[in-house]
């Protein structure tokens, strides 16, 4: 399995956006440099439905993407919660995936005061979890 290792405070800065918003999903990106996750960028949820669904404004997703690049940055990461679910990728999570080089990061906040994340690489509709290193 494989094994990714996470800043403590790019983990902290997600899983504050998570908590800041326990009613809806909320989700971002996380740049890297030279393969490195070194910054996450909270991304609107458009969603229409955000307590069971994210979608990420594409303006300020290009937006983001665009920034990353000038910076000489590339995606490492995609981020949600799941207010109300497990940590786990949904059906519409598998079939929604555009990027299969990203790591799909899930915090949920279902678990009774404690805030579970988990990373998955998701391609052709299959998720395979990896390990998080903090």
């Amino acid at each position: 399995m494989e094994t990714v290792t996470l800043p403590r405070p790019l983990v902290n800065q997600m899983l504050h956006q998570a908590q800041a918003s326990p009613d809806a999903e909320v989700c971002g990106l996380i740049a890297a440099r030279n393969g490195r996750p070194v910054r996450f960028i909270p991304v609107p949820n458009v969603a229409g439905r955000p307590a069971q669904l994210f979608s990420m404004d594409p303006v300020r997703q290009i937006d983001a993407l665009r920034r990353m690049r000038e910076q000489g940055e590339e995606l490492f990461g995609i981020f949600h919660s799941h207010p109300h679910s497990p940590a786990v990728p949904s059906d519409r999570d598998l079939r929604e995936a555009g990027y299969p080089d990203a790591l799909y990061l899930i915090a949920s906040l279902s678990t009774k005061g404690v805030l579970e994340l988990r990373g998955y690489r998701l391609r052709d509709g299959r998720a395979e979890e990896v390990v998080l290193e903090i």
